[in-house]
């Protein structure tokens, strides 16, 4: 079936909702789901829906502003941060919000992501970097994502939850289920001892790694490393 073919894409929305409570990466009516259908369209999870038990009948579909345009239910109270971030990333094909136990406690901590620890995050993901507290349900949140998104793949919403990209839904939850891998090691790593980052060679090993993949997206790189930001980094875009 056409992966981008609607009754397959509201299928799939069910089934990452499913996953998403399955692996406690959201509370029971916690977060949403977005996909970009066309040009002028997305589909959206309802509000008020538990995201665990959703059934692809009642994902909304609205225009790029996040307006409804069809289905019987209220899109999601946070449409506009979705709708901000596919006005900032024409790449990006679908968003998942969610709020993961180990990353948002980080972000209370006054802890970031953003140390190049795991070899393999910094492959496929490169470090995650938090944004500043925003109010939940207000345009505070759209606009506090639209810096931070254009050169990130994966962020943590201070306080909030994670919010992750991809070219597709898939791609979009497993880099969210990786934020969440990553902060559960990083938790243990600290409880344990000091924690050891990459060095800046290390890290230029791995990037070269990355391009040899063909890896593509954003892979923010930050200096705390001592690794080149990887938005000036020539084998990215």
């Amino acid at each position: 079936m056409d992966p981008w073919n609607e009754s397959y894409l509201k299928q799939e929305m069910a089934d990452i909702g499913r996953m998403l409570y399955e692996r406690h990466l959201i509370g029971i009516a916690d977060g949403n789901l977005s996909v970009r259908l066309d040009d002028r369209h997305l589909l959206v999870t309802p509000s008020g829906v538990p995201k665990g038990f959703m059934r692809p009948e009642q994902m909304v579909k609205t225009d790029l502003a996040g307006r409804p345009v069809s289905g019987g239910g209220r899109p999601s109270s946070e449409i506009l941060m979705h709708a901000a971030v596919y006005e900032e990333r024409p790449d990006v094909r679908a968003v998942v919000h969610a709020h993961p136990p180990h990353a948002v406690a980080f972000s209370i901590a006054g802890l970031g992501l953003t140390r190049c620890i795991i070899p393999e995050i910094v492959v496929t993901l490169g470090t995650v970097p938090t944004t500043a507290y925003a109010t939940p349900g207000t345009n505070e949140l759209p606009d506090s994502v639209r810096e931070t998104i254009r050169g990130a793949d994966a962020l943590i919403l201070e306080r909030h939850g994670a919010l992750t990209v991809g070219t597709t839904l898939m791609e979009a939850f497993v880099r969210l289920d990786t934020v969440e891998h990553t902060a559960k090691i990083t938790y243990l790593a600290r409880s344990l001892g000091h924690v050891e980052v990459l060095n800046s060679e290390q890290v230029d090993k791995l990037l070269k790694t990355r391009r040899d993949l063909k890896i593509r997206g954003k892979n923010t790189i930050c200096d705390d490393c001592g690794a080149r930001q990887a938005c000036s980094h020539p084998i990215y875009p």
